[in-house]
């Protein structure tokens, strides 16, 4: 690895333990019901300020101003993920757009396995976001990828998950759909191998994962299982793969 290779490795670690740290709240915020857009107030009903910062309220007494819980593994798991796709992508315009989308991924994960929703809050922005950064990225000089099959990949994977939910509506919900918009234009950028590993990947690593719970009596064959956190693997890995490979 080079040396400005080792320097991106390393400012993006910082940068994914930094945006983790950020991220409690927002997680507490839209971890809430299906009907519910997200939180306003902590659990005693104090306003919450913003959306970025550390899940405490400043209003309750110090006992009791923690109110987000398992958010620690917030910031060490996004520093791997940015230095991960950062030694994969080296310096190549790209990879400023998977460093500003991986934590929304982090954020999408972590809400989804607390509460089986993936909020339009956050999908829909996603997508958008993915397609915008790595059409600025394809303007650039040594960029490694395809803005129009990002596109395509966003149409596709989208059109695809669709006939899933409506083949079995138990099985997907409608969020994933939404994710798969952004999931499908990250994959697509470096071709449509890539979106078919990343697509195999999310679906093998939910298998598995689901597999492992019935095997350890903690759920049913047709126990629901949230499906982002997958998808989201899916897509690291698809990304990894691709950059490595261009």
């Amino acid at each position: 690895m080079h040396d400005p290779d080792v320097i991106a490795v390393a400012v993006a670690a910082v940068w994914g333990a930094v945006a983790g740290a950020l991220l409690p709240r927002a997680v507490y915020r839209f971890s809430v019901p299906a009907g519910e857009d997200w939180r306003a107030a902590c659990p005693s009903g104090h306003p919450l300020p913003g959306w970025a910062g550390r899940a405490r309220c400043a209003l309750c007494p110090p006992a009791d101003a923690r109110y987000g819980t398992g958010t620690a593994a917030l910031p060490p798991v996004a520093a791997l993920v940015c230095a991960a796709l950062a030694g994969a992508t080296g310096t190549r315009p790209e990879l400023a757009a998977w460093l500003l989308l991986a934590p929304a991924g982090v954020l999408l994960t972590a809400v989804d396995m607390r509460v089986r929703r993936l909020p339009d809050a956050l999908t829909l922005p996603l997508a958008a976001a993915a397609l915008g950064l790595l059409g600025l990225a394809a303007l650039l000089p040594e960029h490694a990828g395809s803005w129009p099959t990002a596109f395509c990949g966003a149409l596709a994977l989208g059109a695809g998950y669709y006939l899933l939910f409506r083949i079995n509506p138990g099985g997907m919900g409608f969020g994933d759909v939404k994710l798969a918009l952004g999931v499908g234009a990250v994959l697509g950028w470096y071709g449509w191998g890539t979106v078919l590993l990343g697509t195999f990947a999310a679906f093998l690593l939910g298998a598995l994962f689901g597999g492992a719970l019935v095997l350890a009596g903690r759920a049913g064959r047709r126990t629901a299982i949230p499906f982002g956190p997958f998808m989201a693997a899916g897509a690291f890995v698809g990304v990894l793969v691709g950059a490595y490979s261009v």
